[in-house]
């Protein structure tokens, strides 16, 4: 096979025309050529840092959906299905990874923290699965508290990666200073939580590669401008179905040259860069490597034309030209019926201040608020743009109960998706509704109540659908749509996602109740009297 164009060269940073020759799966020769072409030769993209499970789809449908974007290669963390179905879940996003590479990094915090009810995955485990050749880093180190504190737990596992000579992504939220320093002084390798040019600086300054990015809930790509891009991958991080199938990776790389990264940069932040950093076979256009190729028209639309995956035409024109057949496996959920009274605060004044979870737009980070709210028959009530909010553990029906601030004017909604145990997360103003929408997602799955039940089922582990990509996001439109209706603003299940996430400042709400991430300790949900 012989693929002709100009090629982007990301080892000399240069465009020129060439004619690249494919044998089987291997780039045999590239030579450069004297024509004019209207066509571009990128190496296929990678997403260094993505967790599958937030698309909402399986490895297979989201290959299937992201390799007509011209993503040829992904660095996975399955730390979302390792919470809820241990090493069974890791094994079952291997087995079901097809279309373009999965390469996988392990989840380095399964639990997320000591204060999280999941599964667990030891150092046993993880030194088994590091032998793996797909598997090229230990996955982000979230309990930061924990490694600056030389908890050895977590420090054996970063040193079974250094015995293996693989990479240790980093997690590190609006860290700096000594304990940024102690953090770093371990090998941990990246950071994805940037959300500032300062922090993102500092972190390169001590050696730290940033991950920039833009996915779904976290957009940091306009405030990192101006960053070593040489030492910046881009990611998406979460990315959910409705968002993937507008683009993936090229998006990213269209944003940045829109914001007046050089054009060469921009695409290396894709390609060799992440793929120097965890040593794939992969990443640029050279004789003996691997033949991944995207052809694009236009560099600065980066309009995907054909995706070539190990010299083998994958997509065409936005379509996946591989059928797949995915593979199944159960929901881990196992709870009793919920009531309404399982919802309820309990409190013998008339009103009383609360404690209230307040989201940051655009970004998982959120901040410690306060309310005064009504009580009623004896249960605080929300109110406003007060919504109540529940967290039901998948395997003991345990509750925790709190509020935060998100508007929901009728019904409830709730979701198997929070970050990163995966427990049942309901928010609702109604405490009957918000029983009813908790028991109709027993198997898994997103829903809205009001008058009528609207659901998108994810039978696999309660996180993802073996359905097609459209046909998911059309579900997920529907249930938008009605949980508009409610009340609701913007896309308020991507903002519950991570409210249960107790790795990421400052307030958390878990199935033992409201979390103080910086105090790393329980709190109550009524404000004490000062």
């Amino acid at each position: 096979m012989f693929i002709e164009g100009n090629l982007v060269d990301v080892k000399t940073e240069e465009i020129y025309p060439a004619g690249i020759e494919v044998y089987g799966k291997y780039i045999k020769k590239v030579e450069e050529k004297h024509k004019e072409y209207s066509c571009y030769i990128l190496p296929g993209f990678i997403d260094a840092h993505i967790h599958i499970e937030s698309s909402l789809l399986c490895p297979s449908r989201f290959a299937e959906t992201v390799v007509t974007h011209g993503t040829t290669a992904v660095i996975t963390d399955a730390h979302e299905i390792a919470n809820v179905a241990g090493m069974e879940g890791i094994k079952y996003m291997m087995k079901d990874a097809s279309i373009i590479k999965f390469f996988f990094a392990l989840p380095s915090c399964v639990p997320a923290s000591p204060f999280d009810d999941a599964m667990k995955i030891d150092k046993k485990e993880i030194e088994e699965l590091m032998k793996m050749p797909n598997v090229v880093a230990l996955g982000e180190v979230m309990d930061y508290f924990g490694v600056i504190n030389g908890n050895r737990e977590i420090i054996e596992k970063i040193e079974i990666a250094k015995k293996y000579d693989k990479p240790v992504d980093g997690h590190a939220p609006l860290l700096t200073g000594n304990a940024l320093r102690k953090y770093i002084s371990y090998g941990i390798s990246t950071d994805h939580e940037c959300i500032s040019y300062d922090e993102a600086r500092e972190k390169q300054k001590l050696g730290m590669k940033i991950m920039i990015r833009e996915g779904s809930s976290a957009k940091n790509m306009k405030d990192l401008l101006g960053l070593d891009y040489d030492a910046c991958f881009l990611v998406t991080d979460d990315l959910m179905v409705n968002d993937l199938l507008k683009g993936h990776v090229n998006l990213l790389i269209k944003k940045a040259i829109e914001y007046g990264i050089d054009e060469i940069k921009a695409i290396k932040m894709a390609t060799i860069n992440p793929a120097e950093h965890y040593r794939l076979d992969a990443g640029s256009i050279e004789e003996g490597k691997d033949a991944d190729i995207v052809i694009v028209g236009n560099i600065k639309r980066m309009d995907v034309k054909e995706v070539y995956v190990d010299g083998k035409l994958m997509a065409k024109n936005g379509e996946c030209l591989v059928k797949i057949k995915p593979k199944k496996t159960k929901s881990y959920i196992k709870i009793r019926k919920m009531k309404k009274e399982d919802f309820f605060i309990l409190c013998n004044r008339e009103k009383v201040r609360v404690n209230v979870i307040e989201p940051v737009k655009n970004q998982i980070i959120t901040k410690k608020g306060m309310a005064t709210l009504s009580v009623k028959k004896g249960n605080i009530v929300a109110d406003g743009s007060i919504s109540k909010v529940a967290v039901i553990n998948r395997r003991n029906s345990k509750v925790g109960i709190g509020f935060v601030k998100l508007k929901m004017e009728r019904g409830a909604i709730a979701s198997s998706i929070a970050h990163d145990s995966h427990h049942i997360i309901v928010i609702g103003r109604d405490e009957e509704k918000m029983a009813t929408a908790v028991n109709s997602i027993k198997n898994g799955g997103i829903v809205a109540v009001g008058d009528r039940i609207v659901r998108l089922d994810l039978p696999i582990a309660g996180l993802m659908s073996d359905e097609p990509a459209k046909k998911v996001s059309d579900k997920l439109e529907k249930i938008m749509e009605y949980a508009h209706r409610l009340g609701c603003n913007g896309n308020p299940f991507k903002i519950i996602s991570f409210l249960a996430l107790l790795v990421i400042p400052e307030i958390r709400i878990s199935d033992k109740g409201l979390f103080d991430v910086n105090k790393q300790r329980f709190m109550d949900v009524i404000v004490e009297d000062e």
